[in-house]
């Protein structure tokens, strides 16, 4: 079992996959109004208002990820979710009969074999490989800081440990900081927040001036006091886990840049000399080490810049790399978030549609294939408009098993709609089918795709004394021999129609239902593949013929409901006759023919999204 199929199997794949591709569209518009709200405020706007500004929108795209995660909720928790976490599907089928069991030929030609779905655990696969790295990136950057307190370094001068307390006690921060000279740090640093140190490079007390060294403490201490510690682990966070999104690292440069100048204002307005600050930094421009990420340093953002705008020379706009290609990147991202959808071109559709909730509590849901359905049910109409249409007569095609469509929200089966349709004057009646599909596309939001898995099935073999059929009678009926395509002949109906379970016994030389406890399945010249047809419905098992008999026979089959019959509606036929056997008894009390429970491979349309319609 590879990787893919593991995936596949968890609940919660999906759920993730959709997660990360709406964000790609979510982090696209709060980047955007973000982008807006900094550009009319740039100027006026204090580095605190823009940071916290920025701070906002991080926060956002941290959240809308969540959110989503949170309304997309399991199906079975929660009806009103628009998505269905798929089951299990099964692995390759190995023994016995290996033949898949497929869709019709006329649903196979219009629903795609493209598993939107798996589409969505390669983006979770590409996801937690991209998480991971970026993980181990951030770990190995906490895992240095935390080093940084113990390894190679020193307790400051006592003068120097007071003068911290000192500034600190100024700048309002209360908490005891410790002050560590370090020979692995070229610039002074802040290292943890519950118990916070400021380590300083081992020249710094003998090669910065005083009031120098003095200053920069006030730029760390300021750190400090607004827990930048803190928020830059929480950013950290954010840019590990949506690392694939170029805005995440637009508005994080922004954080990070501005940060540094709330510290330069608060530095500046603690030690009243702007210009010894200034010179400060500027002795930083050559002790840039490499970023890392678990640390705050003196040095970040951009020194020129933070130089000039402290001297009153200029005030730039924070430059952070990415600059204008974000934009243009995160439509790219947009693009491919609609090629996963999967957009598809529009098919024929009726000139009009009524759709309108039932909420009477008529459990039996009644359809008319050529206009109007009255309580039918989502899945009702799927089973009907992904029905097997090959058949040219007129009233002679079956639904889909109801176990061949696969997840969706709950309220599929129990909420039912009055639906009015009309099509154009000119419309071709073959068409109709696909213009159901079209109005279940549209309205329904509903959406697809077809896969095999490994399900309950019958299998139809001879019974133990061997057949029962009774033998085919002259009928004034049309019969196809198999490998024939049935074809239209006028003023006949096909043999092979089987017409039930219905109220009633079935007659041997009658296609008539009397009065009686019990139901009852009649047809002319039938075949196997006729009667497995129906019992697949009244069963919703897939039935697969190994019986061998390849002639016709006329059916006359009575039997008693009971919980068996998981096609039929709630309490179909009842009260149960106990004189009469159940529908396995009776295959094979009658008709020599045994159902045999077992599992196969079976091809099965899977509901990847539907929504409740608007009514009109």
């Amino acid at each position: 079992m590879n990787v893919i199929h593991v995936l596949s199997s968890q609940p919660w794949v999906e759920r993730l996959g959709w997660t990360l591709v709406h964000f790609l569209w979510q982090g696209l518009s709060i980047v955007v109004l973000y982008a807006a709200a900094r550009r009319g405020v740039a100027r006026t706007w204090s580095s605190n208002a823009r940071y916290l500004l920025a701070c906002a929108a991080l926060a956002s795209m941290l959240a809308a990820p969540i959110v989503t995660w949170a309304v997309m909720g399991p199906s079975s928790a929660n009806t009103q979710a628009a998505y269905r976490i798929r089951s299990t599907p099964p692995a390759p089928y190995t023994t016995g009969d290996a033949t898949a069991t497929t869709l019709p030929a006329y649903v196979r030609a219009t629903m795609s074999a493209v598993e939107q779905p798996q589409l969505l655990v390669w983006v979770v696969m590409v996801w937690l490989a991209g998480a991971v790295v970026f993980w181990v990136r951030l770990a190995g950057g906490w895992v240095v800081a935390a080093r940084m307190r113990s390894v190679s370094v020193r307790q400051a001068p006592q003068e120097w440990q007071q003068i911290l307390q000192k500034l600190g006690a100024r700048i309002g921060v209360s908490r005891p900081v410790r002050l560590l000279v370090s020979a692995l740090v070229q610039v002074p640093m802040v290292v943890s927040w519950l118990r916070p140190v400021v380590l300083i490079p081992v020249g710094a007390l003998s090669g910065l001036p005083a009031e120098h060294l003095e200053a920069l403490l006030l730029h760390e201490l300021a750190h400090i006091r607004r827990h930048d510690y803190l928020v830059n682990i929480l950013q950290s966070v954010a840019e590990a886990l949506l690392f694939y999104h170029p805005a995440v690292w637009w508005v994080s440069g922004h954080i990070r840049a501005e940060r540094e100048l709330c510290c330069d204002d608060v530095a500046v307005a603690v030690s009243g000399d702007m210009l010894t600050y200034a010179r400060a930094l500027a002795q930083l421009e050559s002790f840039r080490p490499a970023h890392l990420t678990a640390a705050v340093t003196a040095n970040g953002g951009s020194l020129p810049d933070r130089i000039a705008r402290l001297l009153g020379q200029s005030r730039p706009a924070v430059r952070i790399g990415l600059g204008p290609g974000v934009l243009a990147v995160a439509i790219l991202l947009m693009a491919a978030a609609y090629g996963l959808f999967g957009q598809s071109g529009a098919g024929p559709a009726f000139q009009s549609v009524s759709i309108k909730r039932n909420t009477s509590n008529w459990n039996e849901r009644f359809q008319h294939p050529w206009g109007l359905y009255t309580n039918a049910s989502l899945l009702l109409l799927i089973q009907c408009a992904y029905a097997n249409h090959d058949n040219p007569m007129l009233g002679h095609w079956f639904p889909l098993p109801a176990s061949q469509v696969v997840g969706g929200p709950a309220w599929i089966n129990s909420e039912g709609y009055d639906i009015e349709v009309k099509a154009g004057a000119n419309a071709d009646p073959k068409q109709w089918w696909l213009m159901w599909q079209t109005l279940l596309a549209d309205r329904f939001k509903l959406r697809l795709h077809r896969e095999t898995r490994e399900l309950p099935v019958y299998v139809l073999t001879a019974a133990k004394n061997g057949f029962k059929l009774p033998a085919a009678k002259p009928a004034d009926c049309v019969s196809f021999p198999p490998g024939t395509k049935p074809h239209h002949v006028p003023g006949k109906v096909d043999c092979g129609y089987v017409s039930g379970p219905a109220f009633g016994l079935a007659e041997e030389n009658s296609l008539a239902y009397p009065a009686g406890l019990g139901l009852g399945m009649v047809g002319r010249k039938v075949r196997i593949a006729d009667l497995s047809r129906q019992l697949a419905l009244i069963l919703d098992r897939p039935i697969l013929d190994k019986t061998g008999f390849t002639g016709e026979f006329d059916l006359f089959l009575n039997f008693t409901s009971d919980g068996a019959l998981m096609g039929m509606p709630p309490g179909y036929g009842r009260p149960a006759n106990p004189n009469l056997p159940n529908i396995f008894a009776a295959l094979e009390e009658q008709l020599g023919l045994k159902l045999v429970p077992g599992k196969r491979p079976i091809e099965v349309l899977v509901i990847d999204h539907a929504e409740r319609p608007t009514e009109d």
